[in-house]
């Protein structure tokens, strides 16, 4: 049947708060971020079938999102190099609209195709969306007898939804327009074939 993989976007971030791209840097947790951290734990705990491991990106936002549930499961969460966020270059902790004001070429060309627009000095998309599969399927591949969470980035988790479901990267930013914080992905992975079972499902207490 394949791994079942659990994979969540990082609380509420203070730039995020801002639609401020903040990509590699460290940023913290909003007030939040951290509820929606919590929020995410009881859920999972709650599941039929509760996470057997939990792996994470090495940034701090998705290691503080991930070690409530780590708690509350009983699990240490593994650092997943692969899994840290798309770098974004010229953007990096600066909203689109500074950017527009500055260089508007470069926001047209963006949102026209964000791979081959991709801003100055960014990683390359497509290279993003083949580190993020390759590290989704050795996860995978790790032989764990139950679900996996996986709490991971917002550009990153869609370019690699994509490259697992075969859809063009190019396309991620409207295939899959937004992942909330905290809200679950589900996907089934074995070796190379990916099925998608649930898509951005809500965590939060509210809903």
């Amino acid at each position: 049947m394949g791994t079942r993989l659990l994979v969540t976007r990082h609380g509420q971030t203070e730039w995020h708060a801002e639609n401020r791209y903040a990509g590699t840097s460290e940023v913290a947790l909003t007030p939040t971020g951290v509820d929606q951290a919590r929020a995410l734990a009881e859920h999972v705990a709650k599941l039929p079938q509760r996470p057997v491991a939990l792996y994470c990106s090495p940034q701090d936002r998705a290691r503080r999102t991930a070690a409530p549930a780590a708690e509350l499961l009983g699990l240490s969460p593994r650092i997943a190099p692969g899994l840290r966020e798309v770098h974004f270059g010229l953007a990096e902790g600066r909203t689109l609209d500074e950017l527009r004001a500055e260089r508007p070429e470069l926001v047209d060309a963006f949102l026209a195709d964000p791979v081959s627009g991709a801003f100055p000095g960014a990683e390359p998309p497509e290279e993003a969306a083949d580190r993020g599969a390759a590290a989704l399927r050795e996860i995978a591949a790790a032989g764990h007898d139950g679900p996996v969470l996986v709490v991971a980035h917002n550009t990153l988790i869609r370019l690699t939804l994509c490259r697992l479901l075969g859809i063009p990267p190019r396309t991620y930013r409207t295939v899959f327009p937004r992942l909330e914080n905290a809200a679950l992905t589900e996907i089934v992975v074995r070796g190379e074939r990916t099925g998608m079972v649930r898509f951005n499902q809500p965590t939060t207490r509210d809903t």
